[in-house]
């Protein structure tokens, strides 16, 4: 049990962990449906082809929908590439890594789909089934034109009458599946060519933009997190003194009774609204966030404090000189 508490942390702190579980389970299921499809080709000279082509690559595109929705950093993309500058200046390789990892994502689940069906061949031998050449296959020789051509969109149908004593339908069938199984597997073969020089010729370049607009990346995700984590406890603390005001009668015995179980960490959180008392600075204070982020640095604060102390300093030394 506590195995499995761990790695739902694991999983709830990394967001890219959660990203590639949520990929593997999307390309599961597409697998699983693709087997539970109830398959039948229409066996018609129009029809074979839309129904083929659409088995194949509409539910990729669903697929491939369902991985940017599900995907957290779409919505991050986004919004980083929409939001005002403000005091935050916007950096476009931080979007153009972000675009490219959810990208890369959504599209598992859709290739997978694609090399399932290319693997098995029943779609392609809908689709394809009349393009063939019947000179090829003695058995469609005694045939006239029209006649040849219904046969072989006829072929997927094994159970047609037409079809069903045909010694060549079998032939058909077999060559278009070898030709669907060919090119599904040179596209698995390209792909995993594809990923093995990316990871292996990846060290051989400078790797200090790249680690540079990852780091940017995580920190924007984390700070999304952290400011709604934030968000609930400024409005838990605003929600916990409205309701004191409201109760006014109970506010002295509310007090009395948490007075004893206040902690120093409580008292920190109470401090959470900074003054703000009504729902047009809350707004102000959000409406601030959005416009203008606060600049990535930590030496304003600091320079501010030493400003201050050096005012206080000048304050003492002023207060000495007169006492003198």
């Amino acid at each position: 049990m506590d195995r499995f508490k761990m790695i739902f942390q694991y999983f709830q702190s990394n967001s890219e962990s959660v990203m590639n579980g949520i990929c593997g389970i999307l390309a599961l299921a597409s697998v699983k449906i693709y087997n539970s499809l109830d398959f039948n080709c229409p066996c018609l000279p129009k029809y074979n082809m839309i129904y083929g082509m659409g088995i194949m690559f509409v539910p990729p595109i669903a697929l491939f929908l369902c991985g940017l929705i599900v995907n957290r950093q779409s919505v991050m993309m986004i919004e980083e590439w929409m939001r005002p500058a403000g005091r935050r200046k916007k950096d476009l390789a931080i979007v153009k890594y972000m675009c490219t990892s959810v990208f890369t994502r959504a599209m598992v689940a859709p290739v997978v789909w694609i090399l399932t069906s290319l693997l098995d061949g029943s779609c392609f031998v809908c689709a394809f089934s009349g393009s063939v050449d019947p000179d090829k296959f003695p058995g469609f020789a005694n045939y006239t034109s029209p006649e040849f051509l219904t046969l072989l969109y006829k072929v997927p149908c094994k159970e047609d009458i037409m079809i069903r004593n045909n010694t060549s339908r079998k032939a058909v069938s077999r060559y278009l599946k070898c030709w669907s199984q060919a090119l599904g597997w040179s596209i698995l073969l390209c792909l995993i060519i594809l990923a093995f020089l990316a990871r292996t010729l990846k060290p051989c370049f400078d790797q200090t933009s790249f680690l540079q607009t990852r780091y940017w990346s995580n920190y924007i995700d984390i700070e999304q997190k952290i400011f709604d984590e934030t968000c609930c406890e400024h409005a838990r603390d605003f929600a916990h003194k409205c309701i004191l005001h409201f109760f006014q009668s109970m506010q002295n015995e509310m007090k009395v009774a948490h007075m004893m179980k206040k902690t120093e960490e409580e008292e920190e959180e109470e401090d959470h609204l900074h003054g703000i008392t009504d729902h047009e600075q809350v707004n102000k204070l959000l409406k601030s966030w959005y416009q203008s982020k606060p600049p990535l640095s930590l030496n304003l604060p600091t320079h501010r404090q030493h400003a201050k102390g050096k005012s206080n300093g000048l304050d003492d030394d002023n207060s000495k000189q007169t006492d003198v």
